[in-house]
């Protein structure tokens, strides 16, 4: 492909999106890009009559293999999250445009969609590099799948509480009687991890968040350990079988299965414009510093 060439992920193109696109597609022809997507949105933009698709090509390989200056995501963080697991292995950064709701990885609003492809056109962006964690079952070399976010484990049905013991590159750490558990890289740390109390890491700081789901021994707080951790759970419930979940992902697991989590060899290159701040998102957001006391 040539230097120029670009790939567009979205779940799906409606009505509802379709001037993000014709926006895209129109700035995307004028600096003479080629524009590669999957065949189920390149079958849905030609649907739609969208202008300018008469550009796009049907993406015939394996994404990660594609020679492209960036992966456009457009969408919210779990779009992001497809586009990310798509490329990972790849060199070919993702930048996230946020078209869905609350976004940390989709940060780049509609409006500022010109200015972001000329930046990523012109090299003028930071490249972060993402962590990713594989999940291993029992003594399996081969991992089950991968997380850019989290992997949580928890109950498959309505039984009772599960019982978690936890290991840190084999030592001993405590044992969890909780609902569940959630082991976050940094990126996760704002979407599972931080909604049952787990703390705000830094995207670029290289940490695991382990943190546990409405645990009955109350004095149990989040912890966090460097990435390199290797992460060892041996897992006890009244059920046959528990749930295995990475970034939404679901692997049904049985009763005292033992899993290992630890950091992939691998990470997600993202990009980063110049204008971009974490802490800016977090109050834009998370609305901190918003006195709504008036509203």
């Amino acid at each position: 492909m040539t230097d120029n060439a670009v790939i567009l992920y979205s779940r799906s193109a409606d009505n509802r999106n379709a001037q993000l696109y014709n926006t895209m597609l129109q700035h995307l022809r004028m600096r003479g890009c080629r524009v590669v997507v999957p065949t189920q949105l390149f079958e849905q933009l030609h649907q739609l009559s969208i202008a300018h698709a008469d550009i796009l090509e049907k993406l015939d390989t394996e994404p990660s293999k594609v020679e492209a200056l960036a992966v456009f995501s457009i969408g919210g963080d779990g779009t992001f999250l497809e586009a990310a697991r798509l490329m990972m292995g790849s060199d070919v950064p993702v930048l996230g445009i946020n078209n869905g709701r609350l976004g940390f990885l989709s940060d780049v609003a509609e409006q500022n969609v010109p200015e972001a492809i000329d930046s990523v056109l012109a090299g003028n962006y930071r490249l972060g590099s993402l962590d990713v964690i594989s999940l291993y079952a029992n003594d399996e070399r081969t991992p089950i799948d991968f997380a850019l976010n989290e992997f949580a484990v928890s109950k498959c049905d309505n039984a009772s509480m599960l019982t978690i013991h936890a290991y840190i590159d084999g030592e001993y750490l405590t044992t969890y009687w909780a609902d569940g558990l959630i082991i976050a890289t940094a990126a996760g740390s704002t979407a599972y991890s931080l909604s049952v109390g787990g703390p705000i890491v830094c995207p670029s700081t290289p940490n695991l968040i382990i943190t546990p789901v409405a645990p009955h021994n109350l004095n149990v707080r989040p912890l966090i350990v460097p990435s390199g951790s290797v992460v060892q759970l041996r897992i006890e419930g009244r059920g046959p079988n528990i749930l295995a979940s990475l970034d939404g992902r679901n692997h049904v697991m049985d009763n005292g299965c033992r899993l290992r989590i630890a950091k992939a060899p691998f990470s997600v290159k993202v990009v980063q414009l110049q204008s971009h701040s974490f802490f800016a998102s977090l109050r834009e957001k998370l609305m901190w510093g918003a006195d709504m006391r008036n509203h």
